[in-house]
């Protein structure tokens, strides 16, 4: 699928609530041109300022599978906010345990992070050779090395994946291949059919979560979340 023309940046004046301002934080947001929605059962669907997600088998969750909340995160790794935003969703799990479950989308800013889409691809090859936790292994490890903004190194890919005890050879097969493509290109997707206009962009069992906000308005949410 031909992917959006254009992917042009801008930021946004308000995160999550109008009167609330994030210090020092800018939020990357898009102007972007759809270039079509991909069709399945797992699309979001928009239901007011809600979003209902349905978790598929092949979607990286982390986490309680039955857990009340549902963390959605359409992420690029070479965003400093998503990096930020990383250990903030993480903080999440640790406090809520059982609570939460955290679902990764990958949503690569092209145009301004040309390298993300191939680092998303390669932690889906840490997927197909370790299973999900390595894909998270992966995820956690690349947000812990890059200097964020197109910054890392790709030659690193093979390297991260030997670190994390995963088969070099195969690891650079599967990423030379490109296999992957399709499957972030399908996140990109979902994500502007959802309503994602930046990164990181998270939905609450639904309810939209703009930028990389501090953890008590992460806690906030999910705590509004747990009383209905």
């Amino acid at each position: 699928m031909e992917k959006p023309i254009d992917r042009n940046l801008y930021l946004p004046a308000a995160i999550l609530i109008a009167a609330f301002v994030i210090g020092g934080s800018l939020v990357y947001s898009a102007n972007m041109q759809k270039g079509g929605v991909p069709s399945g059962t797992n699309e979001p669907v928009v239901n007011g300022s809600r979003v209902e997600f349905t978790v598929a088998e092949s979607d990286h969750v982390r986490g309680n599978a039955n857990a009340e909340i549902t963390l959605v995160e359409f992420s690029d790794l070479e965003c400093p906010f998503c990096k930020a935003f990383h250990a903030t969703a993480q903080q999440a799990l640790d406090e809520y345990g059982d609570k939460v479950r955290w679902v990764y989308k990958h949503f690569p800013l092209d145009n301004l992070h040309p390298k993300a889409d191939k680092e998303a691809e390669a932690a889906e090859c840490a997927g197909e050779l370790g299973g999900n936790d390595k894909f998270w292994e992966y995820v956690d490890r690349v947000f812990e090395v890059t200097p964020s903004n197109n910054g890392l190194d790709l030659a690193l890919l093979p390297q991260i994946a030997k670190d994390l005890g995963l088969n070099e050879a195969a690891f650079k097969i599967c990423l030379d291949s490109g296999k992957y493509a399709d499957r972030v290109e399908a996140d990109y997707q979902q994500g502007l059919q959802a309503g994602v206009t930046g990164t990181p962009g998270s939905f609450v069992n639904g309810t939209p979560v703009k930028g990389a906000v501090p953890y008590a308005v992460l806690r906030s949410v999910i705590e509004e979340e747990l009383k209905k």
